[in-house]
């Protein structure tokens, strides 16, 4: 999605104010009405929604609706295995882009940062305002400030390397950036975290766009498909969101479940994702005629 940065915040933020509004009870409304309610001609409304995501809001609106995680459920539900066997090839976000990822080792874990120089920048995403860090082995933080607030953000990402130094450089951070949401280049992930939270995180990164898996599918991927609940809190400390796809696991009734960043933002993530693999299979994309795309561990 090629779209100036100027452009991508006041593009998300009409999807956040069009969510509150169905949310509201504005399920029922018609284009015109929730394009009235939001002081927007239909007419503009159809182009923001068209240039965000790829198709009409009027077909967009099914997948803003409160039971849209339940359909995909139904309809999208992958185990980690089928996703794995599949080579995580699939339609929509990052189909050309090729993921590596490390994780820092446990004297590196136990030291919390000390010793690391880790770079920051603010950047607009599809999602709304993002926080990007990253130490020389690639991207160790990605948050989105949208509903938390941008002292929030840094201070939840920086206290998880408290011996770190920070530097802003966000310049250094761009090329990252726009190969995570825009699909161009290749990134690196640096991750730091406890054993288990990695195993948790190596699963959910296996899980392709457009596709949803669940927490306890997550808990029997890793082992232990009693650990529900510490799968959750491992989903929940995610450090680098979007490309560690925390959004696309569900609880098993089909509700969202949490999400550190908002859930508004999980919403919007996930219908992002859906309506875009729609739209490429409407167009006869299939993972056929895609790039590859892969995630594998650094050697």
């Amino acid at each position: 999605m090629n779209m100036p940065e100027k452009d991508r915040h006041y593009h998300f933020d009409v999807v956040r104010r069009a969510i509150a509004l169905i949310d509201a009870g504005g399920e029922a409304l018609s284009l015109e009405e929730l394009a009235a309610r939001m002081n927007m001609s239909p007419a503009h409304f159809q182009r923001v929604f068209s240039r965000w995501v790829g198709v009409s809001p009027k077909r967009y609106r099914q997948y803003l609706a409160l039971d849209h995680a339940r359909r995909l459920l139904r309809e999208r539900f992958t185990t980690i295995e089928a996703a794995q066997g599949a080579g995580l090839s699939g339609t929509g976000r990052l189909h050309d882009l090729f993921l590596t990822w490390e994780a820092m080792s446990p004297g590196q874990y136990a030291r919390r940062g000390e010793g690391l120089t880790i770079r920051w920048g603010w950047f607009d995403s599809p999602f709304g305002p993002a926080l990007a860090m990253a130490t020389r082995r690639g991207l160790c933080g990605l948050a989105f400030a949208a509903e938390t607030g941008a002292e929030a953000a840094m201070r939840d990402l920086s206290s998880r390397w408290p011996g770190a130094e920070f530097r802003e450089d966000g310049q250094a951070l761009r090329p990252l950036v726009q190969a995570a949401f825009e699909g161009r280049g290749r990134t690196a992930l640096h991750m730091t975290g406890a054993p288990f939270q990695i195993k948790v995180w190596e699963a959910l990164l296996h899980i392709p766009p457009g596709a949803v898996t669940t927490y306890s599918e997550i808990a029997r991927a890793v082992g232990n498909p009693r650990a529900v609940r510490a799968v959750g809190s491992a989903v929940g400390r995610n450090p680098i969101s979007w490309l560690i796809p925390c959004h696309r696991a569900l609880r098993k009734s089909g509700e969202l479940g949490g999400y550190h960043w908002g859930l508004p933002v999980k919403r919007a993530m996930l219908a992002w994702e859906a309506a875009r693999a729609d739209a490429d299979a409407d167009h006869g994309r299939g993972p056929a005629d895609l790039p590859p795309q892969g995630v594998e561990p650094s050697p």
